[in-house]
């Protein structure tokens, strides 16, 4: 495993490095290691392209016709509206956003340009590049237990989700408690979603800690999973995160994010107790979605 050069200084939040910096796999991975997100400023994903997408899909939640894409209750494909969002394992109160699922398999809206396939592409060819950076700087003791390297794992995956996600705009009526996204971690290996139009996104600390995670325009934020934990053994944490309600203008205007979910193929075995398929779905089940 490589090491820091001394000039890299670290704190308790989450660290923020550029791709191109030679330090860049240690800086990531140690980030991840320590809690559960890294930020990656100047990655190859074009910033333009994701403002094209956020612009698109806006104006497509805006309209009606997102209603003729209703999802799919066996293959979870298509549009999520906000009366059957997820609801967070451990809460009561639905989550306030609608999203759309894209599966490289699956429906995608006429009403907007290839821009959101050609996102998904980008993005997936990169995270196997961070998955292969989180490989070569974990020890030995936990690669040997992984059935095949990280980035396999997602190679050709019919699961690897795109979520086109809308927090709508706040009206004062909605129910009381409920916030656009409650404490939760991710099903997946990875999570990796470009900074959102609008802040929001906070972190749970080892310490007990909500802490904002930085989400400057134009930067990358990725985070672990549930199944890299699996995987790992517990040597990574998928953290705990939420989506808190703004109080300020931000109130008045939608949230969009992109995030892709990295699935490993259904029949990879994450444990001896479990395959990435037979993971996913108890957890559905557990938000609702199945």
């Amino acid at each position: 495993m490589a090491k820091l050069n001394p000039v890299h200084r670290i704190d308790d939040g989450v660290t923020a490095l550029s791709y191109d910096d030679p330090y860049a796999p240690v800086l990531f991975t140690e980030s991840l290691r320590r809690t559960g997100f890294a930020v990656i400023r100047r990655h190859p994903i074009p910033r333009e392209l994701v403002q094209t997408i956020h612009a698109e899909w806006l104006a497509f939640f805006e309209s009606d016709a997102k209603h003729a894409y209703a999802f799919d209750p066996t293959r979870l494909d298509g549009f999520f509206p906000a009366t059957v969002s997820e609801t967070a394992k451990g809460n009561d109160k639905r989550d306030l956003k609608e999203f759309f699922h894209l599966f490289p398999w699956g429906r995608y809206p006429g009403e907007v340009s290839g821009a959101a396939r050609r996102y998904f592409e980008i993005a997936s060819d990169f995270a196997g590049e961070l998955l292969s950076w989180v490989e070569a700087n974990t020890p030995a003791e936990v690669t040997d237990r992984f059935p095949m390297p990280l980035a396999s794992m997602i190679r050709e995956s019919p699961t690897t989700l795109l979520r086109v996600l809308r927090y709508p705009p706040l009206t004062g009526s909605e129910e009381a408690g409920a916030v656009r996204a409650a404490a939760h971690e991710d099903i997946n290996l990875l999570t990796v979603v470009p900074a959102s139009n609008e802040r929001g996104l906070q972190l749970l600390t080892r310490s007990g800690r909500w802490i904002d995670v930085p989400a400057d325009p134009g930067t990358l934020i990725v985070n672990v999973g549930d199944m890299l934990q699996e995987a790992s053994r517990g040597y990574y944490r998928s953290t705990t995160h939420r989506v808190v309600n703004p109080s300020d203008d931000g109130a008045r205007r939608s949230r969009l994010s992109l995030p892709l979910f990295l699935q490993p193929r259904p029949e990879v075995a994450l444990s001896e107790r479990h395959t990435a398929g037979s993971y996913m779905d108890e957890r559905l089940r557990e938000l609702g979605l199945r």
